[in-house]
């Protein structure tokens, strides 16, 4: 029988009873091991139609500020890097760059892709405008990939070594339970406990970036510039 001051200690959990189930009231992914939680929040984020992206990663030595949403046909958002941003926008295979002339007119090569006018005055007529980046020139594919949902989410959403369940908690007002790479060197993931099991935070291996994952299945429109706000160069973009 309970009794005494041994009653305030047993009352969370009732006399002889065992503690409150964690995972009462949640989507039970808790109860998972941690290859089956990856999978799952993997399954759910390909599946969804729409994220919002965004943080810092780290690659090659440069830090990127990412602010990216994102659906199956194309995405839009910035990115800052090396002090300077610039807006990406994708509608189907159509990518479209706008950025300031300080961004144009980027002195030298520092091997990023990074188009490049042939001078101030032509860096001049491209500030504030979206500027169409033709497929065929090599900044095509490396800026795409920014506003590419599953390729992003492949790349970033992937930890490294032995995975293992980690501590519950909360992200926003959601309850979730983290999943580790190598005990945090191969990264790791926060999953939300509540609702679908959708990745929501990512701490990147090698202190790599955090990255957010939120706005889940929430749409945002998606159209090309109209053609006063763009600038067309056709196959090949200006270079220095």
């Amino acid at each position: 029988m309970c009794a005494g001051t041994v009653a305030a200690v047993t009352s969370l959990t009732g006399c002889g009873g065992s503690a409150e189930d964690p995972d009462a009231g949640t989507n039970g992914v808790g109860k998972l091991s941690a290859p089956k939680i990856q999978s799952k929040s993997s399954k759910v984020a390909e599946a969804a139609s729409a994220v919002r992206l965004s943080g810092t990663v780290v690659s090659k030595g440069h830090t990127y500020t990412l602010d990216m949403r994102l659906k199956g046909d194309g995405g839009t958002g910035s990115v800052t890097s090396k002090g300077q941003t610039f807006r990406l926008l994708r509608v189907g295979e159509q990518l479209f760059l706008k950025a300031d002339s300080r961004f144009w007119t980027h002195e030298g090569d520092q091997g990023d892709g990074k188009p490049q006018p042939a001078d101030e005055t032509a860096a001049a007529k491209l500030d504030g405008k979206y500027v169409k980046v033709p497929q065929g020139d090599p900044a095509y594919e490396q800026l795409s990939g920014f506003t590419d949902k599953d390729v992003l989410l492949e790349g970033m959403l992937t930890l490294h070594g032995h995975l293992a369940k980690g501590d519950r908690g909360k992200t926003g007002p959601l309850r979730t339970i983290k999943i580790t790479g190598d005990e945090g060197a191969g990264g790791t993931l926060s999953v939300s406990l509540d609702g679908k099991p959708y990745p929501l935070r990512l701490e990147r291996g090698g202190h790599a970036g955090i990255l957010k994952l939120t706005d889940w299945n929430k749409d945002f429109p998606l159209q090309p510039p109209a053609k006063s706000e763009m600038v067309d160069y056709g196959k090949q973009l200006p270079t220095s």
